[in-house]
């Protein structure tokens, strides 16, 4: 049987003082256990509006700006406050026409209700029906992310005039690589980290866009995140960590483990002090300090902890692996 002798190989170095090669040549072993542990996938992405709460403000009748009252980007709104005072001939001729009909004796219920209807077609509130003038309102609470009105400004009916984007909750999109996919489906807990705080965020997983990037051989996953305090903000970098159930794996430190030729080895000790042998082992990683053994090795079996300490021994020499 192969095997790597430190006693041989450093006998030059031995001399009449008693004791153990392990400890002559600091060779530390380590075995192998049962470790419990949840798998995980380490990606990046970052942070998106949630397209369910962006709302366009388009009113559906033309005008002009009385009062600008959402006079500035960014600017934080509550739903149904007031955006901007407006002039719109063809809301006031709506208005007339519903104002006459309610004050007329004679009007038919139908006719009151039609008229009624030419305004909440408009999208205009029927309790202006005195005021000359209309007011554009917040449809959500957001913040105004697009503002397309000045002071004075004139407008055309289904011109976006804002758009405001609710932050109370968002998205995550997130890099995953398609050798990925397979492992996604066993994901259960979705943590998301960035650079701004050092506390983590929890996600739950939407959907993963059912299209490749053939440049970056990736998919595109979405999570939704609570966001009540608003600290999560487009564009945002985040690092995403996904884990799967525990589970108990047989388990080595990376350092025991080396990988040569396309394969992985470990040093078992020997039947004799300071004897090692090379040994082929199939490997996969649990953590980044953390070998699962998937075969090659039982629970119990002792190996050198530090396999690159091995490389420059007599087993590279002798190409024992």
């Amino acid at each position: 049987m192969k095997h790597i002798s430190l006693f041989i190989l450093f006998f030059s170095l031995i001399y009449a003082q008693e004791a153990s090669v392990t400890q002559l040549f600091n060779v530390q072993t380590t075995k192998v256990q049962k470790s419990v542990h949840a798998k995980n996938i380490t990606s990046y992405g970052y942070i998106q509006a949630d397209q369910a709460r962006v709302y366009d403000v388009a009113p559906r009748y033309s005008g002009y700006v009385e009062v600008l009252y959402a006079d500035t980007l960014y600017k934080t709104v509550s739903k149904g406050e007031n955006l901007a005072k407006v002039y719109s001939p063809e809301v006031l001729k709506a208005k007339d026409e519903y104002r006459n009909t309610l004050n007329y004796s004679g009007s038919k219920a139908s006719m009151l209700a039609s008229a009624k209807a030419k305004l909440a077609l408009l999208d205009v509130d029927h309790e202006e029906k005195s005021d000359p003038f209309t007011f554009i309102k917040a449809p959500a609470d957001g913040v105004i992310f697009v503002k397309n009105l000045n002071n004075r400004s004139a407008f055309n009916a289904k011109a976006k005039l804002f758009e405001i984007v609710n932050l109370e909750k968002v998205w995550a999109e997130i890099r995953i690589h398609q050798h990925q996919r397979a492992l996604l489906e066993k994901m259960e807990h979705f943590t998301l980290r960035t650079p701004a705080y050092e506390q983590s965020f929890e996600a739950s997983k939407e959907l993963l866009y059912p299209k490749l990037d053939p440049k970056e051989e990736s998919f595109t996953l979405r999570l939704s995140v609570e966001n009540k305090e608003k600290l999560l903000s487009p564009g945002m970098y985040v690092t995403l960590t996904m884990q799967m159930q525990e589970q108990s794996y047989l388990s080595l430190p990376a350092s025991a483990v080396i990988r040569k030729n396309g394969h992985h080895y470990v040093f078992m000790k020997g039947e004799y002090e300071g004897e090692y042998e090379p040994k082929a082992v199939d490997v996969e990683f649990l953590a980044p300090d953390l070998y699962n053994i998937k075969s090659g090795l039982s629970e119990g079996d002792e190996v050198v902890n530090n396999a690159l300490f091995m490389i420059d021994s007599d087993a590279q020499v002798n190409s024992l692996y």
